[in-house]
Parts: structure tokens; sequence; C-alpha cells
């Protein structure tokens, strides 16, 4: 929700279909980050990421304030607000005066994007009204198919039917789990797959921007040059179709302190992201992003009850594998399995006792997720949400 990356960023997708604040996805910051563990980092990323997404579905939907067009534009004015104080008083987007912005590169490639940054965080938010938090991160394993494909249709990469058919088990994944979902609704359904379209495009055209070599940014500073456009975009798009009914009246009952927090977490996660890039490396940021997919999904269901089927869950596995193959590559693969495999043998030599505990403490988990998905425990919150709904 906040203008946000991205998944993808992720491919860092404004983390959140909805307005995750995440800008789009240039080159590492230069940012030292202070010499803290890069776990933190990546903790302090996740928690941002979520939380935007969380309380964005809370004001959406629990507080009943459906302006969601209002909120994107919110979010794009608060981050413009604020990176314009940081560009006047501080130091920390210096490196601004290294892009070759004029005003006729603006008009021609910020704007453009701008528009599909834009239509991405509408189509998100839109989506956040009738679909579940956890059906959404499934349908956005398929933005990294999405991208590929419009790499191809633009000619910056040539078809490859190889990679095709690795990406194609995402897809069959997202098929499993649309298929298995109870709170399936075609109009959220359609926001979301028109979101992920838009942010395809997006990103295509950062590519395209960011391959003269010459338009390194991290995300606070393409925040800085893509929030006043964005935020211009969404005004209009708000003033067209939720300016007849909001009133002074409906901001008032959500709260102006609760828009602030929401405007300071979104931003925040941008501030974040640097941390992270200017710390890790893409690798871990890919995978940053799928772990904390996966806790949205539990959080989501913790919540706000979202029923999530065993289908689903199967069919989100075969996804995340997936998306974790396109990824990192069966080389990458090997080597992170590698490693993890001679950390597990040191861990279990110096610690055979504990080593024990904790694996009949998974194997534990193991059954009893398996049970609970897959049982009776499933079939009752399934059969319990339709009498819900049809009562």
């Amino acid at each position: 929700m906040a203008g946000q990356r991205s998944s993808s960023d992720e491919d860092r997708k404004l983390e959140a279909g909805v307005s995750h604040s995440q800008a789009p996805d240039p080159a590492p910051a230069s940012s030292s980050g202070g010499g803290l563990h890069p776990a933190f980092y990546i903790a302090l990323w996740i928690t941002l990421s979520s939380s935007i997404i969380i309380f964005n579905k809370w004001i959406l939907t629990t507080a009943k304030f459906d302006f969601p067009l209002f909120l994107t534009t919110w979010h794009q004015v608060f981050g413009t607000i604020m990176t314009q104080c940081m560009a006047r008083f501080t130091k920390t987007l210096d490196s601004r005066h290294r892009v070759p912005m004029t005003k006729e590169t603006y008009l021609r490639a910020i704007v453009p994007i701008g528009l599909m940054f834009s239509l991405t965080l509408i189509s998100g938010n839109l989506a956040y009204l009738t679909l579940s938090v956890s059906f959404i991160q499934m349908l956005k394993a398929t933005t990294a198919v999405a991208v590929l494909l419009a790499t191809w249709a633009f000619a910056i990469a040539p078809p490859n039917m190889k990679v095709l058919g690795n990406i194609s088990i995402i897809v069959v994944g997202v098929v499993i789990a649309s298929l298995g979902e109870i709170k399936f609704e075609i109009w959220g359904f359609v926001y979301q797959i028109g979101g992920i379209v838009t942010e395809a495009l997006r990103l295509v055209m950062v590519q395209r921007l960011l391959s003269s070599g010459d338009f390194k940014m991290d995300p606070l500073v393409s925040l800085y040059y893509y929030a006043p456009a964005c935020a211009v975009i969404n005004t209009v798009f708000t003033l067209f179709i939720e300016g007849p009914r909001i009133t002074m009246a409906s901001v008032q009952s959500l709260g102006f302190g609760v828009l602030l927090a929401n405007g300071l977490v979104a931003f925040f996660l941008n501030v974040s992201s640097v941390l992270l890039i200017g710390q890790t490396s893409a690798v871990v940021l890919t995978m940053s992003g799928i772990l904390k997919d996966i806790l949205l999904v539990f959080a989501s269901m913790l919540i706000f009850h979202d029923p999530v089927t065993g289908q689903q869950f199967f069919g989100y596995s075969i996804a995340l594998a997936g998306l974790v193959y396109y990824k990192l590559g069966a080389d990458k693969m090997q080597s992170l399995a590698t490693d993890a495999r001679l950390h597990f043998n040191d861990f279990r030599q110096k610690n055979p006792a504990r080593t024990k505990v904790l694996g009949i403490a998974g194997l534990f988990l193991i059954v009893l997720s398996a049970f609970w998905m897959w049982g009776p425990l499933s079939t009752d919150r399934a059969a319990q949400y339709v009498r819900d709904v049809s009562s």
C-alpha cells in the first residue's frame, strides 16, 4: 500500500500490491548502516514490509475506511514531503545530484513510470477491499512471471523456452492455490492481476531507463523523483473516483494520528530497504521477500482469520519453490544448500542434545501442520466460513 517494492522486491515489489511504499529497484545503496548484524536489517525490512500491508488492510476493511485511492495518494504526498525535507536539510539524498535529471527526461521517463507505479498501488489497494491478505500474497508470486514476459515483449531480453518452462511451475502453483481459495472474488482478482501487470511494465520501464548506466538511484532517491509524479496522478484519480463521496468527517473518523502513523511506516520501509541493500545482497533480499510472503500468509490467518485450505498451501508451496529456483538458479541453490549443510553439521557436533530437541520439535510441528491443513480442522473451518457467509 504505500508507494511501496515490491516484491516484489521485491524485485522488490512495493512489497504490497498495496501501498508498500517501495521505490523502483535501482542500484545498491551506499549507506553504511552502522555496523549492526545484517540479520537486524533483514528483520527490520520484513517487519516494516509486513506491517504496512497489514496496516493498510486494517484501515481499508476493519476500520471501514473505504477510500483506497485517497490512502495511496496520502502515502505519495507524505513521501514527497519527507524526501523534500531530507533533501533540503540533510545530506542523505545528496546522491541525487549525480543523476542527470532534466525537465525533458522527467516528463519522458519518470512520469510514465509514475503512472504505472500509481496504477500498481491503486489496483493493489482495491484488491485488498475484497481479497484476503494470504490469497493476494499467493497471487504476487506471479510477478516474476509477468516481468519476464514483459522483458520479452519489449525486446529487452530474447525469449528462452527453458526459462519459460521454469516459471511455468510458478503459474501452476498459483492456479492450484487460486482454485482452493474460499474467499475468491472476481473483481478483487482482476484488480490484483492488473496491479501485477502494471508493476511488470513499471519494472521494464525502469530497466530501460537504467540501462544507460547514468541513472543509478537508491530507493530513497527514487522516491524523491517518483513520489511527486505519483502524488499528482493519484490525486487526479482520487478526485474523479472518490472525491464526490469522501468528506472530512470520513477522515476524522479514521483519525489523523492513524494516517500519520501509516505514512511513517510506509516511509520507514523505504529507509529500511536502503539499509538492507547496503548491508546484504540481491540474493538475501530475494529470500527475505519470500520469507516475508510466507509469514504474511500465516499472519493474515491469525489477525484477520482468513481461511486457507490445504490445497492452497500445496499450490503456494509449488509456486514458492518455482520462484526460488527461478531467482537463484540451480548452481546458487546447490551452493546455499552446501553451506547450510556444513553449518548444520558443525552445530550438530557442538550441540548434540539441542539438535535432538530441535529435531523432535520440528517433526512435531510438521505433523501438527499437516493435520491442521488436511485434517478435519481445516474442513470445519472452511465449512464454518461458508455458513457465516451464507447467513
